[in-house]
């Protein structure tokens, strides 16, 4: 009986050798295509023809990344490499700025703080979630959500009650500071 197994153990390692020599020799004689893909406002360049050594390309087009409106979509504030209305992102990322974030993913419209705590009271901290919802400028396309959390000296850090006011006035805030930023581009746009 031990020898069947080594048989069919022998016949399986056998058949595979067979598999992958057979695999590798079809890969072999593929032809291999030197170029690469090109569109409509590409310029040639690649392997045979390198890009000059002054000029560079970005992975998001000619424009680059618009993260803070341009792009063709200032006026409604859209922006042409994001997923979200680029006034609402730049005017949460500058609201938030005192504090340290842990995430930050433009194209899904989310930014997560770390936990902050204020040198004046440093028995609790905060931390925040802003939801960017819409690529128009909306109240309701964002959402700010605060969580907060107290030293006890037993069992470390709990969750505590947030004021339900905290996170309208934050909204507010990021809502008043997009609508500037959109003021200040029209204006650009205009002059």
């Amino acid at each position: 009986m031990p020898k069947l197994a080594f048989r069919a153990s022998s016949f399986v390692s056998i058949a595979g050798a067979i598999f992958l020599s057979l695999f590798i020799a079809a890969c072999a004689g593929a032809d291999k295509d030197e170029s690469y893909p090109t569109s409509s406002s590409d310029k040639g360049y690649g392997p045979n023809n390198p890009r000059p050594s002054g000029e560079r390309e970005s992975i998001f087009g000619e424009d680059g990344l618009s993260l803070f409106g341009g792009g063709g979509g200032a006026a409604s504030g859209g922006g042409a490499g994001i997923g979200v209305n680029s006034f609402l992102w730049r005017a949460s990322l500058d609201t938030l700025a005192f504090v340290p974030l842990a995430s930050a993913d433009p194209f899904g419209g989310v930014i997560i703080t770390d936990w902050y705590s204020d040198p004046k009271a440093p028995d609790e901290r905060f931390k925040m979630t802003v939801y960017i919802l819409d690529r128009r400028l909306r109240a309701d396309g964002l959402k700010v959500s605060v969580f907060k959390q107290a030293r006890d000296s037993e069992r470390g850090w709990v969750d505590a009650s947030v004021d339900p006011n905290t996170h309208i006035q934050l909204e507010n805030a990021i809502l008043i500071r997009a609508r500037q930023l959109r003021i200040s581009t029209l204006e650009a746009d205009e002059g």
